[in-house]
């Protein structure tokens, strides 16, 4: 997507010693008393697996629920380990909101890019978003929970915000074949990313109906609303 910012992570100053994933393949663990039947990770695997846990943790707690005490506790390390590969909870959570974000970046760009005709984008839109949420429930909690749709800045919105770029181009064609006012393209774009993205939060903790039934209300109320725009829209009540 051109002109799309990469999130602040592992290419941020918290995180700059989990740029290079085979430099903390070298990096030594502090030495101390191996627990009966553990097994001795490298660098690299040790790193996995403290993402791993830090995710489930993240989920679960939220950021500042979750202390580098449990993340240790719960990989079996010490907290040193957690200092030494990350630099603090700081440097992990923003790899862990890193990788989520590049996840559904990835998984509705190429939705997207698939889409040929206005009613196909949304489709693809809303079944991608519903595909992220069901296939990495954990990655998105974690990515509603400490930035919300409604907010102005933090990684999930500033991720909204790239799809609806993307979407205002394709909205703008549809607009101009319509006689609609292509200024207004940008404006409903990020209307209509925002319900998709509200509605998966909805769809979160219901999971009802089926992930391919409320992707088909929710293009039934966006293209139906689409394909019946009023070219000068106005409130009744201003009447």
């Amino acid at each position: 997507m051109a002109g799309t910012s990469v999130p602040i992570g592992e290419t941020g100053a918290m995180a700059a010693s989990t740029r290079d994933p085979s430099s903390a393949g070298k990096a030594a663990e502090p030495t101390r008393a191996r627990r009966p039947g553990r097994v001795r990770m490298r660098g690299t695997e040790r790193r996995e697996q403290l993402i791993g846990v830090a995710r489930r943790l993240f989920a679960e707690k939220g950021f500042e629920g979750t202390s580098v005490e449990e993340i240790a506790a719960r990989a079996e390390v010490s907290k040193p380990v957690v200092y030494e590969h990350f630099g603090g909870k700081e440097g992990l959570y923003a790899v862990v909101v890193d990788r989520e974000v590049g996840y559904l970046l990835a998984a509705i760009e190429g939705a997207l890019a698939d889409a040929v005709r206005s009613r196909e984008l949304v489709e693809q839109a809303a079944l991608a978003l519903l595909d992220y949420v069901e296939t990495h429930t954990d990655g998105f909690r974690i990515l509603v929970r400490d930035s919300s749709v409604a907010s102005s800045s933090g990684s999930f919105a500033s991720l909204l915000s790239d799809i609806a770029s993307q979407v205002e181009g394709l909205l703008v064609t549809e607009f101009k074949r319509h006689g609609l006012e292509a200024k207004t393209a940008p404006m409903y774009a990020q209307m209509l990313v925002g319900m998709i993205a509200l509605t998966g939060q909805w769809w979160l903790t219901t999971r009802k109906p089926k992930k391919a039934e409320v992707a088909a209300h929710l293009v039934n109320l966006a293209w139906n609303g689409l394909a019946h725009l009023d070219p000068k829209p106005r409130l009744v009540t201003e009447d």
